[in-house]
């Protein structure tokens, strides 16, 4: 397959004539804004140089990587199927604070979208739907940390909800941070990624086993943490 370079150098990582996934870049919605539907989205910015697409699944705003978009009104059907079904693995990679003590861990709290006037997602036991994380410790340096989570449910926001529920935040997050320590490093964004996608093709039945590459800001953000010892080398 040959890549085709689009939205901002960001590469397309499987085609053919049923799908197409993509690493998604930061700053693009995936579906249209509800108030305001010239803003652009991925959708509409794919549709003329691809054809008709239908979105799958989403990922936020802010948050890069691999997003899956079908070409075929069946392998719609069926990757919908998939994604309720829960047969899709799928993995983010997210640069938190403060340092985790922990090696892994499973986060099994319910969730209520929309909780507060803000839009928050919050641990709510009573009226929350099942939602289910795994957070694996990938690098671990003086001021944060670099972690792998495995989603095992489909809750807005449940990755930042659920680590704040821990007490932690992902580096650049304003909006799930209230009550934290200020974060010790400015990012300009979320520094969260959608990593790793596993699936069945809906037409071939072929096992695809995805990654998206990580953009300039993730890894230079990556590359600022390694390197800062202490806090006064922040400011």
């Amino acid at each position: 397959m040959d890549k085709k370079i689009i939205l901002d150098n960001n590469e397309v990582i499987f085609m053919d004539e049923d799908i197409l996934v993509i690493n998604k870049p930061t700053g693009i919605l995936s579906i249209k804004d509800g108030y305001d539907p010239s803003i652009p989205h991925i959708q509409g910015l794919l549709e003329p140089q691809f054809g008709p697409l239908w979105i799958v699944h989403r990922l936020d705003k802010e948050t890069s990587g691999i997003i899956i978009l079908a070409r075929q009104a069946i392998a719609h059907r069926i990757l919908n199927e998939s994604f309720r079904n829960r047969t899709i693995e799928k993995k983010y990679h997210a640069l938190i604070t403060p340092v985790p003590t922990w090696q892994s861990l499973k986060i099994e709290y319910p969730l209520k979208p929309d909780a507060d006037r803000k839009h928050r997602t919050r641990v709510d036991h009573d009226q929350g739907k099942p939602a289910n994380s795994k957070c694996q410790l990938l690098k671990r340096f003086s001021l944060g940390a670099l972690i792998e989570i495995e989603i095992y449910t489909g809750i807005t926001h449940q990755i930042r909800a659920h680590l704040r529920a821990h007490q932690f935040a992902i580096f650049g997050d304003k909006l799930y941070n209230s009550g934290l320590p200020v974060q010790p490093i400015s990012f300009a964004r979320t520094m969260l990624h959608a990593r790793f996608l596993s699936l069945t093709h809906p037409i071939t039945k072929e096992r695809l086993m995805l990654t998206a590459p990580y953009p300039t800001d993730f890894r230079d953000a990556y590359t600022k943490l390694r390197f800062t010892k202490a806090q006064d080398e922040v400011l």
